[in-house]
């Protein structure tokens, strides 16, 4: 029965330390390549036509809220797209047009951003599927422009906006939730007023791929 020598274990521990550190090093790139690679997207960037259509949709809705109801009669209810939303945001942000271009420019492209005269925003996108929100947005981390992908159920609680995620991605990188959660939920604390819902919205969720939105 051989005796490996004192050299032959020091050599066996290199060769095993040298794998595992080949192991991490390569396992690190492929991770960082997974950072910043654009994921799937989970909506289509909508022409600036077609956004100013689903903006102005998306404030005849919301006006149904505001008709004072009747006696006995039930609070109205309002069902959104993930088309209406996206716009409403774009136009909050300053990101449609003021005048309706004739190029067909999508509603992500920032020349037509730039040409309306508004401010150049991060590309993002928004939908629903079935009772869960999906929204992708592009932002710095490092200096790199990065994509993180949050999903999760919307909801509604004491007057507020709620959200449990069930997803997050950085990248195409998934990461567990259960590692971002505590810290997603103690920003949404610090944000509290700003999750407040309008005096005439009673609540929110997602149901059946649309927005919906009670009156109070």
């Amino acid at each position: 029965m051989s005796v490996s020598s004192p050299w032959q274990r020091n050599m066996k521990k290199w060769k095993i330390d040298r794998i595992i550190s080949i192991a991490t090093l390569v396992t690190s790139v492929i991770a960082l390549l997974l950072v910043l690679k654009k994921p799937a997207p989970v909506n289509h960037p909508l022409p600036a036509a077609v956004a100013v259509e689903k903006a102005q949709s998306f404030q005849e809705k919301i006006q149904q809220l505001d008709r004072p109801k009747e006696a006995g009669e039930s609070p109205a209810e309002v069902r959104l797209s993930a088309d209406e939303v996206s716009a409403a945001i774009a136009q909050a942000a300053g990101a449609l047009p003021v005048e309706v271009p004739t190029t067909g420019a999508s509603l992500s492209s920032p020349d037509s951003i730039v040409a309306a005269g508004a401010p150049e925003v991060k590309d993002y996108q928004v939908n629903f599927d079935g009772d869960t929100a999906h929204g992708q947005f592009l932002t710095q981390i490092g200096g790199k422009d990065v994509w993180v992908t949050l999903s999760g159920h919307l909801g509604s609680k004491d007057g507020y906006a709620t959200f449990d995620p069930t997803e997050f991605k950085v990248g195409d990188l998934n990461i567990p939730v259960s590692l971002i959660n505590d810290a997603l939920q103690k920003k949404l604390l610090e944000q509290h007023d700003r999750l407040k819902l309008p005096d005439n919205v009673g609540g929110i969720k997602v149901e059946n791929g649309e927005l919906v939105m009670t009156q109070r």
